[in-house]
């Protein structure tokens, strides 16, 4: 029988997949979910073996980007880089949670400007916590600030996120033409963003902070990691500016500045290799997975083609319901999937230029309702969970629902300029 005719089955076992994952019952981490979903649509033989292994290797270099990103982050974590930058912030804050939350939040917009949102939510999140045990704070209301942050910045640059690279494909803007078209809705974004999160947290960043903690200089390992850090952001610049896939890049210099540092102290590198997320990997590959299977069901097809009618009668309107309506999926199935089947549509139809920004834009800025929105999300949830800090679904949307639609409507406003 032709897959279209169990699209009924597809997508229930989608969508179990998806609200396994979001909701996390029992404990059962998020990736038992998505894969758990991918295999049950092979065993069953709604989709073949196949296309879920092309699919999963459609991933191969968000893969490798994430593996290059989680192990410079675990080393800076292990060679005490985030210490040092946990007390150096808290010097400069001066005892105002007011202060500490502006620092944090401009360094998190040019973390995931530069280095990518994933980043910020690997590299930040784990100095942020360290800043707030340095400086007796509450760690939440500025831990939520590398979640937010690290979608809200996502469209600045094209390597701000890899689900730009996703959408666009082969036909992403050169860098003019694109800073042309999103540095109005980036700025309109990350306003309203800092502005709604301040004022929802203003409260808990009003309680005093220490005001001095002890100083430690900067070990070699760790100034070797800094450097190590700077130089992957100057590459990823590179490889974005030659269009190159960002993956391998990253993954080989989070191998070579491990492979420097472990040989450099003659230490094994299984301890920075052992503390990876490694889940990450297959959740995102059973994401990939239970896409395809949609995708076959000819849902993407038909939403490629009403979206083209609409934006050649209404391009405004199309572009509007565009953003909104790709906002929503990416919190119901997660950006990166999504990202997918929107630049699917774009390389389906003829899709004006606008409308495709607009989707941009709900794939990246969307995410920011639900915990398990963006693959950013995920990993800063892997990444507090090991600090011991735990954010519910309920409490992320509560805090989601305040922060995201004001800052999606002033970037699609922004967009219409």
């Amino acid at each position: 029988m032709p897959v279209s005719e169990h699209a009924s089955i597809i997508w229930a076992i989608a969508a179990l997949a998806t609200a396994g994952v979001i909701l996390r019952p029992w404990r059962i981490p998020e990736y038992v979910w998505a894969m758990g979903g991918a295999l049950l649509l092979v065993g069953l033989g709604l989709i073949t073996a196949h296309s879920a292994l092309a699919a999963v290797a459609e991933g191969s270099d968000v893969y490798l980007f994430l593996v290059g990103m989680m192990v410079l982050a675990e080393l800076a974590r292990q060679e005490g880089l985030f210490d040092w930058l946990a007390r150096y912030a808290v010097q400069h804050a001066q005892g105002s949670g007011q202060r500490l939350f502006d620092l944090v939040f401009l360094v998190g917009t040019l973390v995931t400007v530069f280095l990518s949102n994933d980043a910020t939510a690997v590299v930040l999140t784990p100095a942020v916590y360290a800043a707030c045990k340095a400086a007796k704070a509450e760690p939440l209301p500025y831990l939520f600030i590398c979640a937010f942050i690290a979608n809200a910045a996502s469209f600045v640059l094209p390597i701000s996120n890899p689900a730009n690279l996703v959408v666009f494909g082969s036909h992403m803007p050169p860098l003019p033409d694109w800073l042309r078209q999103f540095t109005l809705p980036s700025l309109a974004a990350i306003a309203l963003t800092y502005l709604t999160l301040r004022l929802a947290q203003r409260r808990k960043i009003n309680q005093p902070l220490a005001l001095s903690v002890h100083t430690q200089p900067l070990s070699a390992g760790a100034r070797l990691c800094a450097l190590g850090i700077a130089l992957t952001a100057a590459l990823l610049l590179g490889a974005s500016a030659l269009d190159m896939a960002l993956g391998l890049p990253t993954f080989g210099a989070g191998v070579a500045i491990t492979a420097l540092i472990h040989l450099r102290q003659r230490r094994s590198p299984l301890p920075v290799l052992r503390h990876v997320a490694w889940g990450v990997l297959p959740l995102v590959a059973g994401l990939f997975v239970l896409v395809e299977a949609v995708a076959q069901t000819g849902l993407v097809v038909r939403l490629a083609q009403a979206l083209a009618t609409l934006a050649e009668a209404a391009p405004g309107q199309a572009s509007w319901l565009a953003g909104v309506a790709v906002a929503i999926a990416s919190n119901l199935m997660n950006n990166l999937p999504t990202g997918l089947m929107a630049g699917s549509m774009g390389s389906l139809v003829q899709l004006p230029q606008q409308t495709t920004a607009a989707l941009l834009i709900g794939v990246d800025l969307g995410p920011n309702l639900s915990i398990t929105g963006s693959l950013a999300t995920l990993l800063w949830l892997v990444a507090i969970r090991r600090e011991g800090e735990h954010v519910s679904a309920w409490q992320f949307l509560r805090l989601g629902l305040l922060v995201m639609p004001p800052a999606l409507v002033a970037a699609l406003l922004a967009l219409q300029v």
